[in-house]
């Protein structure tokens, strides 16, 4: 296999004047990881729009998988544990007050010793069975924010009364263990569909959880996940599912280290096949420190959830940023959402609909997306770039080129020069733009081509997409 390089010049100007020059190289011998393509979760949006007429369900679902959309492939499925329907211990619709009506999760029993209840979740399982069929190729993850309301200490699945105090009583480790599993043989029996991991927690750490809160949590110290881990690993092992453990979706990467070095001293590491963590707190010293940690230990690393607040293209850009930190410090084969469609604001979503009014419409964050997730596609390998504004993948065959570049500058412009260090020519260059008055635009102008030195615009507050079709042989 040849060897091919870009040295990356990128020239910071404002206004006519060229502030700076500074030079960065591209080379596709250095391959930081494997990708495996990019993620959403299924809660609480599938929940709503399962309910839907089912051709505006194929179109949003062809929007979130196909390769010309967003080219989504793994999907994170929740599985719900679903509150008293007398209410004993919190009031009715609690959740309402918080994360909407739509975080009201269905679960399978009413109470211990109760029957499977199947037929609930329906719409989110309708999603799951759409996506497939529309992605047959597509990764699906079961996860759970809280075990059924009548395992806990508050009788509520919002928490327990004191937040940092855990919810599940231990007595039902085993019952909820059986449940989790029983969920994933459920759809591997009836529809088909084999998880390929499950993951018990979700945030249990903080103290975000509590009775009559806002949606499904709760809190498990690292002790308390660690002997958990204990008892579902033999259950799920003698399910005969091919499933395997993933842990522990801590909301902060900090939060995620202390919980690998728990694991770690626990010796309960080998019970978990993938690390999963959320970045809503994190920079790139810790992100690497976790990607060493879960490399050292030869265990597969997701970013499993992540999102960010904001106001217009600013927001979605700095959203963008995040993303790139992710993938090029945290180094993990995939990369998830936390949601796809909401119904108010365009930051933590790609699509904003109505869910009762079934409208939808894209915003602004769905192309910002795009320009990653439609180019840096599912088999491709990242490489390693200097640059913290830029993304670059090739693809497995050595003959595609993809460079992801930010400018999130709100007055600045910036120009990069590419340089041909090793090969001859570079073929039909395409490029990409969303800014503020572009949506996935292909651009022709501000690209010049001048002997090996290919050079493009980034206007301020824009994300750029090169797609380089390479010639290595000549």
């Amino acid at each position: 296999m040849k060897r091919f390089a870009f040295l990356i010049f990128l020239i910071v100007t404002t206004g006519a004047k060229a502030a700076e020059t500074v030079g960065y190289t591209v080379d596709a011998g250095q391959v930081r990881q494997h990708w495996d393509g990019w993620g959403v979760s299924l809660c609480w949006w599938a929940g709503q729009c399962g309910k839907w007429d089912d051709e505006k369900i194929d179109e949003i679902i062809e929007w979130l998988v196909s390769p010309d959309g967003l080219n989504y492939s793994h999907f994170r499925y929740n599985i719900g544990g679903g509150d008293d329907p007398e209410n004993r211990h919190c009031t009715l619709h609690h959740m309402g007050k918080g994360k909407g009506l739509r975080a009201e999760m269905e679960g399978f029993k009413d109470f211990s010793g109760d029957q499977y209840h199947w037929e609930r979740d329906a719409a989110q399982c309708k999603i799951m069975l759409k996506i497939r069929e529309k992605r047959p190729d597509a990764v699906f993850e079961a996860f759970s924010n809280s075990c059924p309301y009548y395992m806990t200490w508050s009788g509520c699945v919002g928490g327990n009364a004191d937040g940092s105090k855990d919810n599940l009583k231990p007595e039902f480790y085993e019952e909820f263990a059986h449940y989790l599993v029983d969920v994933c043989k459920h759809y591997k029996d009836v529809y088909g569909i084999e998880f390929k991991t499950l993951e018990p927690f979700n945030e249990s750490a903080t103290s975000y959880w509590y009775q009559g809160g806002s949606q499904e949590g709760c809190h498990f110290d690292y002790q308390s996940q660690i002997t958990f881990l204990r008892v579902l690993a033999p259950i799920l092992k003698q399910s005969g599912l091919s499933t395997i453990i993933s842990a522990s979706d801590e909301t902060s990467v900090a939060h995620s280290v202390q919980a690998f070095e728990a694991y770690r001293d626990a010796g309960v590491l080998p019970l978990v096949g993938q690390w999963n963590t959320h970045t809503y707190e994190a920079d790139n010293s810790l992100r690497t420190r976790l990607h060493q940690m879960t490399q050292q230990a030869g265990i597969p690393l997701w970013m499993s959830e992540t999102g960010s607040g904001g106001r217009g293209i600013a927001g979605n850009l700095k959203l963008a940023q995040r993303l790139m930190d992710d993938v090029r410090c945290l180094q993990p084969e995939a990369w998830f959402d936390w949601q796809y469609m909401e119904e108010h604001g365009d930051q933590w979503c790609t699509i904003r609909g109505n869910f009762q009014g079934q409208t939808y419409k894209k915003v602004k964050n769905y192309y910002v997306r795009q320009q990653c997730s439609r180019f840096i596609k599912r088999g491709y390998d990242i490489l390693a770039t200097e640059c913290p504004q830029t993304l670059a993948a090739v693809s497995a065959c050595r003959d595609t080129l993809v460079l992801v570049l930010l400018n999130h500058e709100a007055k600045s412009a910036h120009n990069i020069a590419f340089d041909n260090c090793t090969i001859s020519r570079i073929d039909n260059c395409k490029a990409y733009r969303t800014s503020a008055n572009e949506n996935m635009a292909e651009i022709g102008d501000g690209i010049s081509l001048e002997g090996n030195t290919l050079s493009i615009a980034l206007p301020a507050q824009s994300i750029t997409t090169l797609v380089l079709p390479m010639s290595p042989g000549k």
